[in-house]
């Protein structure tokens, strides 16, 4: 097993590229065959390589298969993809115009978000009174708190979308407040992933370093804005989409390792770019940043091998199952029981706010990016991470069929209403 130790670095790069690529496309074909979504298969795939090889094999057979110069290129190529990716994440977190109604959007936000949020205090406690030292490790309580509350909030709008067109429900109105509410949150959540990073600092110098680091981006972003709004730039994103693409993602590349270089994850700079790429329709937007986001899409693969190396292959031997039990009932109450109470405040019928608190439990990949984000940045341990990442997989896996049981049940009680119905004609009809 010593000959990877001798190939040519950009001979084994290419070939580890080529591996996780592969496995991914298997992963997805198995998600497709177990009618789950097919990030669920990719991301599992792509975790589990790295523990599973150093399961079945000893840790020089790992290290010749996988040396610290191959993986740190890895590790560059997958924060590209997730970079170029979140460009198009971040431009769709903004609610379409003639959308949903304010009262149900607000009530559905306001259960769906914060009892999740409040679910994140609880899991910190739970760490706390069982002593889970690996689990706590010794970050600031308050960015602590907030990057697990944030972490236990979020619902993934590609993801959800998707599962409301396999259903579908994109058009109906309990998928329309779901995808709205969607955004919502997640546009919440950056911003608090972005405080909870600043207050992780631990010092005035370093939230400052934090703070000019987010302005430093947001200037980035505001000069990308103003450069698409002129004449030109529309011109270019009309005539040459795939030349305008390649423009947009050097510059959220530029930001990215900006903001990173001083001091903030180079997640917030990608998503400070993609809000500020112009919503307009006299300039085809959508075609240039689905394209980078495409791109992006396409190599996350390799984010997931690096991160089942460098954070679950310590985790494993760490994480508690009492930690892992916890987060994924925290998890699945705190979005379902959330998404239903604010649905029902919301005006909305008992089946609609069950279907709507089902799909309010969708996670996905924008959950492993908050993760990544929270984990380089020093906030969560690796045995955290790997809770969160169990919870994120299986909240999402059960998406398919906990929407199965609701119609099931929807569909079980309409034959007892329309049987009452004319029961309740005779007796309106009736004389006394």
């Amino acid at each position: 097993m010593d000959a990877p130790a001798h190939l040519p670095l950009f001979v084994h790069v290419a070939l580890a590229l080529a591996a996780a690529l592969l496995l991914a496309g298997a992963g997805r074909a198995a998600a497709r065959r177990l009618r789950q979504p097919e990030v669920i298969g990719e991301v599992t795939a792509g975790l589990l390589v790295g523990p599973l090889v150093l399961a079945l094999s000893d840790r020089a057979t790992f290290e010749a298969l996988l040396p610290a110069d191959v993986l740190d290129v890895l590790r560059f190529v997958g924060q590209t993809g997730l970079v170029l990716y979140l460009v198009g994440l971040a431009h769709r977190l903004r609610p379409q115009p003639g959308g949903t109604p304010r009262r149900p959007l607000t009530a559905l936000v306001l259960g769906a978000f914060l009892l999740p949020l409040g679910t994140g205090l609880l899991l910190v406690g739970i760490i706390t009174v069982t002593g889970d030292t690996p689990a706590r490790g010794d970050v600031p309580l308050p960015s602590f708190v907030l990057m697990v509350a944030v972490a236990m909030s979020i619902t993934a709008v590609p993801v959800l979308s998707r599962i409301l067109g396999d259903r579908g429900l994109s058009d109906s109105q309990e998928g329309r407040l779901a995808l709205a509410a969607g955004i919502v949150m997640d546009s919440l959540g950056w911003i608090m992933l972005a405080l909870a990073i600043g207050l992780g600092a631990g010092s005035l110098t370093g939230l400052w370093h934090s703070g000019l680091a987010l302005l430093a981006g947001g200037g980035c972003a505001l000069a990308v804005r103003l450069a698409l709004r002129t004449r030109p730039a529309r011109a270019l994103c009309r005539r040459m989409p795939t030349a305008t693409g390649v423009l947009i993602g050097l510059a959220a590349l530029g930001t990215a390792l900006l903001t990173e270089h001083l001091g903030m994850t180079a997640i917030v700079g990608a998503a400070l770019v993609g809000l500020a790429v112009p919503h307009e329709d006299r300039a085809p937007w959508n075609t240039p940043v689905s394209r980078v986001s495409r791109a992006g899409r396409a190599i996350t693969p390799v984010f997931f091998v690096v991160t089942g190396v460098h954070v679950l292959v310590k985790a494993f031997a760490a994480a508690s199952w009492t930690l892992i039990v916890a987060t994924l009932v925290l998890g699945c109450v705190g979005k379902l029981a959330g998404g239903w109470v604010g649905a029902r405040l919301g005006g909305l019928g008992p089946h609609p706010a069950r279907r709507i608190g089902v799909l309010m439990n969708t996670r996905g990949l924008t959950e492993l990016i908050v993760l990544e984000a929270g984990h380089r940045a020093g906030l969560l341990p690796s045995p955290l991470v790997l809770a969160l990442v169990t919870m994120a997989l299986v909240t999402t896996a059960l998406t398919g069929p906990l929407l199965t049981l609701v119609d099931r049940a929807e569909r079980r009680t309409r034959p007892r209403a329309a049987a009452a119905f004319p029961r309740t004609v005779l007796a309106k009809g009736s004389t006394p």
